[in-house]
């Protein structure tokens, strides 16, 4: 299709999520358990932008020309990297298969997409919606199915010539695996986090910072790749900053996500409860105190749910403070000094995100420059949008999402060499 042919397709798509944005939120929380209030912005609000972005986006995309000799034309053509395959997460299924569906569709390819096993429902009404509003038939396609089997085939495909994923950091080294093992298609990952949120007592609105902070780690129940999982408080502070934020946890609702009430919804699945608590096990044998929480709730109820969860006295080295829990778990740590916040900060294999709360415009320019992390939010936490990239660092991967640098993944560069 030209261009101005893509486009009208991609706006079709976009005004047909915005009509099902309650269908497509609904069967989003029914599959991930994410509060309905949250998942109609996160999931069809979020994905009807992205699609509306980049069909906006796809003709302001230009080759170049070189700077050659008078006798020489050097062009450079941006073509279709051809077959995409995209794997996504069960968290925000809507959110993420839009990030990587709509800039590769934009940009002329075809996309087999493998949703996560528990959340498929969002992404095969999406595929319908395509079809519906005129995108050709196997330009794109959703295969559902395990990892193990569906996404292991995708990505030891010959015929795919490049790999998005966003999940967790092993299945990420396995991609990377299959990539070499069949025709070396290019792979971008978008990992784990264990994103440091520092606060520093000359933050300019300490009630402000603990509410923000509050639902940075807890909303979903923890369960966003970008969670400020990691609080970093300055001593001076440590003990009242905690107890203000202990108390904005406190407030939150806990219940069913298709309940308006709830501010804070379910685990996914069984198997994510067992393990957030078993980090809470760990955390306690490693000498850490549970201020908050920290045990299921609504047990009754047959559901997944888990108490917001703080823990103190945690050093960079325990369990809590290095590894992802992906979970409504955040891990507290005093530090003492500008140089001892960054190095607890960039003390994990992470870098995906960051916060970063102070007055001085000195310090937060310095920190900024100083975490090394995709994303470093200053006095807020959480809240981009399409016009900036996401992307890790580190453990936390490669590529990004979001803005026009996406486009980067989804294109070849051909160089033209003409002697006139």
């Amino acid at each position: 299709m030209a261009p101005a042919a893509r486009k009208k397709v991609l706006h079709k798509v976009a005004d047909r999520i915005e009509a099902e944005a309650l269908e497509l939120a609904v069967l989003g929380v029914r599959d991930n358990g994410t509060e309905l209030n949250m998942a109609l912005k996160a999931e069809p609000g979020s994905a009807a932008g992205t699609f509306r972005y980049y069909a906006e986006a796809l003709d302001k995309v230009y080759g170049e020309i070189a700077p050659t000799a008078p006798d020489v034309l050097g062009l450079v053509h941006r073509e279709p990297v051809g077959v995409v395959g995209a794997i996504v997460p069960w968290n925000f299924p809507l959110m993420i298969g839009a990030w990587k569906l709509a800039p590769a569709l934009a940009a002329g390819n075809s996309v087999v997409l493998k949703p996560a096993e528990t959340a498929s429902l969002s992404l095969l009404r999406l595929a319908e919606i395509c079809m519906e509003c005129g995108l050709p038939d196997g330009v794109l396609n959703v295969v559902t199915g395990q990892g193990s089997v569906a996404g292991e085939a995708l990505a030891l495909s010959h015929d795919v010539d490049v790999l998005v994923f966003t999940g967790s950091g092993a299945t990420g080294r396995r991609l990377l695996q299959y990539s070499a093992a069949s025709n070396l298609k290019r792979v971008y990952l978008e990992l784990g986090g264990k994103s440091p949120n520092v606060v520093f007592a000359d933050a300019p609105d300490l009630a402000q910072a603990a509410k923000v902070s509050a639902m940075g780690i807890f909303r979903n129940s923890g369960q966003v790749c970008v969670a400020g999982s990691r609080l970093l408080v300055e001593r001076s502070i440590h003990d009242d900053f905690v107890s203000m934020l202990a108390d904005e946890a406190k407030k939150l609702r806990v219940g069913d996500p298709l309940d308006l009430s709830s501010q804070v919804g379910a685990i996914n699945s069984e198997t994510q409860l067992m393990g957030n608590l078993g980090f809470v096990e760990d955390a306690i044998k490693e000498g850490n105190t549970i201020a908050l929480g920290g045990s299921r709730i609504l047990e009754s109820t047959g559901g997944y749910y888990m108490e917001p969860t703080i823990i103190t006295d945690v050093a960079p080295g325990h369990r809590v403070a290095r590894e992802e829990v992906f979970g409504p778990v955040l891990a507290v740590t005093a530090f003492d000094s500008d140089e001892d916040a960054l190095r607890i900060a960039n003390s994990t294999d992470y870098g995906l995100a960051a916060g970063v709360w102070t007055s001085n415009l000195s310090r937060a320019h310095r920190m900024v420059a100083g975490i090394r992390a995709g994303v470093v939010h200053v006095n807020t936490y959480g809240g981009s949008d399409n016009t900036v990239p996401l992307g890790g660092v580190k453990q936390s991967g490669n590529g990004h999402d979001k803005s026009m640098h996406a486009f980067d993944k989804y294109f070849d560069l051909k160089t033209a060499w003409m002697q006139l």
